[in-house]
């Protein structure tokens, strides 16, 4: 690791604990606790791997890579996470009217996504060793590829969403959007044949995105958070006819199965 990676690695540890003190000081983890515990994540797992890298990686490699495979694993879960807690934390001024398994159908609608991108990521993601190491990656450019549709629809959707710039929910969701997007670019940019030190040129580019949305969230985090707005009349009743319509075809799905039975 050369002395500007170490640099940026160590500048964004304390940029993700600056943004977790301005959460915690704004009350925003009360709303957002899911993605405070993926910045704490961030921080254990980068120091852990830090650390395995040296003392592992140069001895046994295999070893490292598995250790790796875990830790991304585990990430991809908090991430999923994460976008169902905006989704779910978007509703809230009619969150008290909905069903609670609503958040259900919130995760089950990101899965069904996952699977519409999932061979659009295949050919993004690059090969590795093992089939495994493959399906990581692919796993990978899939939920950059959730994050950055996700962005979009609620920035094209805000005015219907009541939200805002100065809302969590979308500051959020912007920094996301905004490293996944250069995720992506890169992962595209390695598809073309270059040199070994283009590749590494162009790879740089994925933490110096993360640290611009580091920086961003820091200088939103220092703000305070508008008031959260209601919907709009129209908007409520399509959302909660929405709901409703759910939960019917569900109870109607319980009655045939106990008929069959």
């Amino acid at each position: 690791m050369s002395q500007y990676e170490l640099a940026i690695w160590f500048v964004g540890l304390i940029g993700e604990a600056i943004a977790i003190g301005l959460l915690l000081y704004r009350r925003a983890s009360k709303i957002l606790p899911v993605f405070c515990l993926f910045l704490g994540w961030t921080i254990l797992s980068d120091v852990i791997m830090m650390i395995l890298s040296r003392e592992i990686g140069a001895r046994d490699p295999n070893r490292y890579t598995q250790i790796y495979m875990v830790e991304i694993s585990l990430d991809f879960c908090v991430q999923f996470a994460v976008l169902v807690e905006l989704a779910w934390s978007v509703l809230r001024p009619i969150r008290a009217s909905l069903p609670r398994r609503t958040i259900l159908v919130i995760s089950a609608i990101f899965l069904l996504m996952g699977a519409a991108v999932w061979p659009i990521a295949g050919k993004l993601a690059l090969s590795g060793p093992t089939h495994q190491w493959h399906i990581l990656m692919q796993l990978q450019q899939s939920f950059s590829i959730l994050r950055v549709l996700f962005v979009l629809v609620l920035a094209g959707f805000s005015q219907l969403l009541a939200i805002g710039w100065r809302d969590r929910e979308l500051q959020v969701a912007t920094g996301l959007g905004f490293y996944s997007l250069m995720s992506l670019g890169v992962t595209i940019l390695h598809t073309h044949h270059a040199t070994a030190t283009v590749y590494h040129n162009v790879d740089q580019l994925v933490p110096a995105s993360y640290f611009c949305s580091l920086i961003y969230w820091i200088m939103s985090f220092a703000q305070q958070e508008a008031p959260r707005q209601e919907f709009t009349p129209r908007m409520e009743t399509f959302l909660l006819a929405v709901s409703g319509a759910a939960r019917a075809n569900r109870m109607t799905l319980e009655q045939l199965r106990k008929s069959s039975k």
